[in-house]
């Protein structure tokens, strides 16, 4: 959400901001906004007056009763009273349009960064630089599905008889390789100097829309019946709540966090084959950074926190590249934002493994996140969020990438620590 006094001071920009990311319907929610707000304005205007007035109506009454004024002490009190039910409805009055200019805030996108490629969709999404070479394979790779099953790795018709489509079972030296990236992402991040975190995995509805756009919710998030609680869809969403409502000195500043948690998603809308298999499923876990700052701060973290992952990446021997959203890819609450893709030998592309995101004060308005600056005032902070990794779509990689023509898998020594000393993970005869 952004703050309100740019949309008083100038709707312009904020228009022409939704005007890059496409999204044209939206434009008179700034003009309705101007004028619930100018609206609110003249009433509570009108309400600091008529509370004057009825202080100083409160001594006229007493001073005219002991004057012996009854006639005009009655009329002072008919006065005051008519007051008080004017004040009583300006109340109700502005509470309605706070709940409207919210509604339409809450839908208004964050400003976005001046270096964002325009673009309506994720077709214009821009290629960064790519790390590590990738080579071509002097076989066939198979669909990642038929590698996880000649390791004895994957049971999915049970996990259909359980729990449906989209879910798993993994096993053996696969659950054990599963396991091991998270822990070793967790450690890999603990050395980077973030305080290692886990979470709860519910939370209550003001949290959901504190840190996403309703329309992120309905397509992502599972809510438990007859409870206000959802399932979260990252531990993002949890470790950002933590700080709901919260004042934070700015020598606790910057909060440099990374949780592991289970994720829970609908994935709405997800077909074609590379949504087969374990590529969108509807519960995974993954390693998650997070960071608070100070507005100043925020560049600097977002370059830092998606060149981790790079890092861990190219540590295990995984081709990646960085790819910058354009300004229609951005979800509404993003100042700016990447992706991180690994490349896949099958396909002979690059597909998505992990996002980078700065939020810059959106995010930390809806929540009411704030800290104690040197000046004295209490200004918002600036919210970042990162994929260290999720073992499903980054075992995808990791098989394809270190398959052998034997139809094993190599282990990266990086790994071998956290799979008992193993140095690769053979077919099942």
């Amino acid at each position: 959400m952004i703050d309100i006094n740019l949309i008083r001071e100038n709707p312009q920009l904020v228009k022409d901001n939704i005007k890059k990311k496409f999204q044209d319907y939206k434009l008179p929610l700034v003009d309705e906004v101007i004028e619930l707000d100018k609206k609110k304005r003249e009433i509570q205007s009108e309400g600091d007056r008529l509370r004057a007035q009825r202080n100083t109506l409160a001594k006229q009454i007493g001073l005219l009763m002991r004057e012996g004024k009854k006639d005009e002490a009655e009329e002072a009190k008919l006065t005051s009273k008519n007051n008080n039910d004017r004040i009583a409805q300006i109340e109700a009055e502005t509470a309605e349009l706070e709940e409207k200019i919210k509604k339409n805030m809450m839908a208004i996108p964050n400003i976005i960064a001046d270096d964002v490629p325009l673009g309506k969709d994720d077709s214009c999404n821009v290629e960064g630089k790519k790390y590590l070479e990738h080579a071509e394979k002097p076989f066939e790779v198979p669909y990642h599905l038929d590698i996880l099953e000649s390791l004895g790795g994957i049971d999915l018709d049970s996990a259909r008889r359980t729990s449906g489509n989209g879910f798993y079972y993994l096993t053996g030296d696969i659950a054990r390789l599963h396991s091991a990236v998270l822990s070793y992402a967790r450690d890999f991040m603990i050395d980077k100097g973030f305080t290692y975190c886990i979470p709860p995995y519910m939370i209550r509805g003001d949290v959901v829309s504190g840190v996403m756009s309703f329309e992120e919710m309905d397509g992502m998030m599972y809510k438990i019946e007859g409870e206000d609680l959802y399932l979260i869809g990252t531990s993002e969403h949890s470790m950002i709540g933590r700080f709901m409502g919260n004042i934070l000195p700015e020598t606790s500043l910057p909060q440099t966090l990374t949780s592991y948690s289970p994720c829970f998603r609908k994935e709405k809308g997800a077909h074609g084959i590379e949504e087969r298999g374990i590529y969108r499923i509807h519960q995974f876990e993954k390693q998650e950074m997070i960071v608070l700052c100070k507005p100043e701060e925020s560049d600097y973290w977002y370059e830092k926190l998606w060149n981790y992952t790079v890092e861990l990446f190219v540590s295990m021997q995984i081709p990646v590249r960085q790819l910058i959203c354009c300004s229609g890819d951005l979800a509404d609450l993003k100042y700016k934002s990447c992706d991180i893709e690994a490349w896949s030998p099958r396909q002979k592309k690059y597909f998505e493994v992990g996002s980078c995101s700065n939020l810059t004060d959106a995010q930390a308005r809806r929540l009411g996140i704030r800290y104690k600056a040197s000046s004295g005032k209490n200004e918002f902070v600036h919210t970042l969020n990162n994929t260290v990794v999720a073992p499903p779509r980054m075992l995808i990689a990791f098989l394809e990438n270190h398959l052998q023509p034997d139809g094993s898998v190599n282990i990266p020594p990086v790994l071998r620590p956290y799979m008992g000393g193993k140095d690769k993970i053979v077919p099942k005869k």
